[in-house]
């Protein structure tokens, strides 16, 4: 029997991880403001489907992010982790004050370790203004561990982890899952079998409290919380642990949603189904009624492929990576989970993971997230804060990863953009191993070079003649090219592309 991975933030929940920790001073118990702001949509957002995942950023960081790069560049959607409140721990086996503290609610209101309820609303709006969208991290499966050996929290809402009570919510016993209840056929309450279907969705993930999502009630309090995000403007949701949701259950969460305040329409909907299991009901292809899925094989057939160097390999991707049909992959290269366990590409690998990046935009399959988070050097790590854990502002030449703020993945977002028209792959040439080119119709063509050597080869671009401006050097300034130039004669052009490196043009960049 195939055992399915366990996420990393999950298994350092278990027994002994946690010790005694101290409370937190009340500087740090923030009241959560229930008014916030009104939202409003003062521009019309991105039609891009590039999303920039902004992993515990704090909310005024993810609000300048949107205004000076992600509106600008054309990202369509920001990615923002967890805002609910959540337990505060100031003393674990990895230190102060876990990055994985923020999947593990005591409460659905919004002073959390990344800000106030007020910066949250100020965040949306100053996205919106930008054009950008906001997706939340939304961890509606469970609450925090009933393991945990103390009851601090970032907005001071009290909690009792072994008698299962929430009240802040308010949830108690009987809104969660116990065992062998009549849901949890298991003597510890713990998931055992990974295959069964029953087990991974009505019984514990390493001791956190797993809510009775059966329960009409607990359905209406999720319902509220997510109504509330997006009534201060939300556009959609990243379902974490959503394999471990029945369906039924989320269908019946989903159909109580009300419609965005931005674009009048269902959230975007995109779920957490880690691989592993065997059993067709635990895929993510089961999942898709109910919205897209992340892209974790498509992740893991990346890592495969450039770190191989087998770039030659990326012309038949659906034969290695489907989780689902494209249409409804959320893709990506990594996410917090994956760049730890080490199961897909990180910023630790270099000119691999920048290339893989370049790729991501470049193919056209699924819905690309790029990711940033924090730099690390241990796997539970708290992001850059102060001592008392609230995250703070990111900054780029420290602690922080900013990869999607760089010259070439912008560019790349207006590359997408420019070739979304386009939407196969024409003119796949492999000049190496791991040296390849290909072309959005006659929108945009792309070299990437794998390679420790620059290496120089005339590709069929697709593009009319001309001089085109490789955006991923600077892309086209008025009366010339900010980056390389390339020309384009008789549809064909010669180009070095550089060591670990890639050229890129389309028809919007030209001189």
């Amino acid at each position: 029997m195939q055992r399915a991975r366990v996420p990393r933030r999950l298994s350092l929940l278990a027994a002994g991880a946690l010790t005694l920790g101290v409370t937190a001073p009340a500087a740090a118990l923030l009241p959560d403001d229930t008014a916030g702001a009104a939202p409003h949509t003062a521009a019309p957002l991105n039609s891009s489907d590039v999303t920039a995942n902004l992993w515990e950023w704090n909310w005024p960081s993810v609000a300048d992010a949107c205004t000076d790069h992600l509106g600008p560049a054309g990202y369509g959607a920001v990615q923002v982790a967890p805002p609910a409140e959540s337990v505060s721990l100031a003393d674990t086996s990895e230190g102060a004050h876990p990055w994985w503290e923020v999947y593990q609610p005591v409460s659905y209101g919004l002073t959390s370790r990344l800000g106030t309820r007020a910066e949250f609303a100020a965040m949306v709006t100053a996205c919106h203004d930008a054009g950008v969208r906001v997706y939340v991290d939304a961890v509606i499966n469970h609450m925090a561990g009933h393991n945990n050996t103390v009851n601090t929290t970032y907005g001071g809402s009290a909690f009792d982890p072994p008698g299962f009570s929430y009240p802040a919510v308010p949830y108690g016993y009987g809104d969660f899952h116990h065992a062998n209840d009549g849901y949890c056929d298991d003597d510890d309450a713990g998931i055992d079998d990974w295959n069964d279907k029953s087990e991974v969705q009505n019984c514990e993930l390493v001791a956190l409290s797993d809510l009775k999502t059966q329960s009409g009630y607990v359905r209406g309090e999720i319902a509220g919380y997510l109504n509330d995000l997006i009534g201060l403007g939300v556009d959609g949701f990243r379902v974490d642990a959503a394999k471990h949701i029945d369906q039924n259950d989320f269908a019946a969460i989903k159909g109580a949603l009300n419609d965005t305040t931005a674009e009048g329409k269902p959230p975007y909907i995109a779920q957490e189904v880690f691989p592993g299991a065997s059993n067709p009901e635990l895929q993510a292809a089961a999942f898709t009624s109910n919205g897209d899925v992340l892209g974790f094989a498509y992740a893991m057939g990346i890592k495969t492929q450039f770190q191989n160097g087998t770039l030659s390999n990326l012309s038949g991707i659906p034969s290695w990576s489907l989780e689902a049909d494209g249409s409804q992959t959320y893709a990506m290269v990594t996410n917090h989970d994956t760049e730890r366990d080490g199961s897909t590409l990180s910023y630790k690998n270099g000119s691999d993971y920048t290339l893989a990046n370049y790729f991501l935009l470049a193919y056209p399959y699924g819905k690309p997230a790029v990711f940033d988070g924090f730099t690390w050097s241990s796997k539970g790590q708290s992001p850059p804060a102060d001592a008392r854990g609230f995250v703070t502002g990111a900054n780029c030449s420290s602690g922080w990863q900013c990869i999607t703020r760089s010259t070439g993945i912008k560019g790349m977002v207006g590359w997408r953009n420019a070739t979304a028209s386009a939407t196969t792959v024409s003119n796949f040439e492999a000049t190496a191993g791991d040296v390849i080119g290909f072309s959005r119709g006659s929108r945009g063509w792309i070299g990437l070079n794998g390679s420790s050597s620059p290496s120089t080869a005339s590709y069929t671009t697709g593009l009319a003649d001309g001089v085109y401006c490789d955006v991923i050097t600077g892309g086209a300034r008025p009366g010339g090219c900010e980056g390389t130039a390339v020309t384009v004669s008789g549809g064909t052009a010669t180009v070095t592309v550089p060591a670990g490196g890639a050229v890129a043009i389309h028809a919007g960049a030209s001189r």
